[in-house]
């Protein structure tokens, strides 16, 4: 109700402009018993139900980060609703309204959990399963030099090469998916990886396709030859690291900036006058508190 209450609302902005796209990003969505209610992205994980899957065994489940109902299921499902509006107003002609809501979007982006219920892959409890930590051989391990490794092996000729990797024979192991098995597998890989360093793993398992690969550190991710060879991390022009941006295409590629982000206000002032606003204009309009200004000052 925010928008409504500063005349800014759908209906009041359609009737000006009905090709208008407006759309609104909440955690709970327009109507419900918590529509009005805060929250943060535990929040909605929670009452998605996506978050009573993701945890070990014997533990409370666990958020990752906020990056799944806040980017995920927020950002990202509101973002491909405005796309999808776009596309059928090219059609239509007219706009409307996106009710994007974080449980929802989280939810829905979480499909794969309630289309697969009855296929094996989460039929046992929390922590037990074939892709949430029950498998050994889809699990993090510990290397002696306090890193760890990723191994995802879940085919059988990948299994196969992990097996190798780790200098174990296949015939003297239990069949791979015993899975009353994977509780003492896991504990014998945990003690193989324990013996060598995370860059011992790696001269071991990256010609092979054992699906086993080090866990980066956001210090170390730019650094790895195949992140490297991709340019897959860039570094501006304060030294920061960050995310070259994805995906790809091919034909109008992103250009990503080397410049430090901008302070909040800026560009106010710039922006402002590219729009027809006079100097004028727009000092009234920071004496009125409407604006705000944030001009770095000069280092001397």
């Amino acid at each position: 109700g925010v928008m409504e209450k500063l005349g800014l609302g759908p209906e009041v902005l359609l009737q000006e402009n009905p090709r208008l796209i407006y759309a609104r990003l909440t955690g709970f969505g327009q109507t419900g018993k918590y529509a009005k209610s805060a929250g943060h992205d535990i929040n909605y994980l929670a009452l998605s139900g996506v978050l009573s899957n993701l945890g070990r065994k014997n533990e409370n489940p666990y958020a990752p980060i906020n990056l799944l109902a806040d980017f995920a299921g927020g950002g990202v499902m509101c973002a491909m609703g405005i796309v999808v509006a776009l596309y059928e107003r090219a059609t239509s002609g007219r706009g409307q309204i996106i009710d994007a809501s974080m449980v929802e979007g989280v939810a829905y982006l979480s499909s794969f959990l309630w289309k697969s219920k009855n296929l094996g892959i989460w039929s046992r409890p929390r922590g037990e399963n074939l892709l949430d930590s029950g498998a050994p051989f889809y699990e993090v391990y510990r290397t002696s030099d306090g890193k760890f490794m990723a191994v995802g092996a879940l085919e059988p000729q990948f299994y196969d090469q992990l097996i190798k990797g780790l200098g174990l024979d296949s015939d003297e192991l239990p069949p791979q998916m015993s899975s009353s098995d994977w509780p003492d597998m896991k504990k014998k890989f945990a003690s193989l990886f324990a013996q060598k360093t995370q860059a011992e793993w790696c001269s071991i398992f990256d010609s092979t396709d054992a699906c086993v690969t080090p866990v980066l550190s956001l210090d170390d991710v730019a650094l790895h030859q195949h992140n490297k060879q991709r340019s897959s991390f860039i570094k501006n022009d304060q030294g920061e690291i960050s995310p070259s941006p994805a995906p790809r295409l091919s034909r109008t590629p992103a250009v990503p900036s080397c410049e430090r982000d901008p302070f909040i206000g800026e560009h106010t002032e710039e922006i402002l006058l590219e729009y027809g606003f006079t100097k004028q204009e727009i000092a009234k309009l920071h004496s009125d508190e409407v604006i705000g200004f944030n001009k770095p000052k000069a280092n001397l």
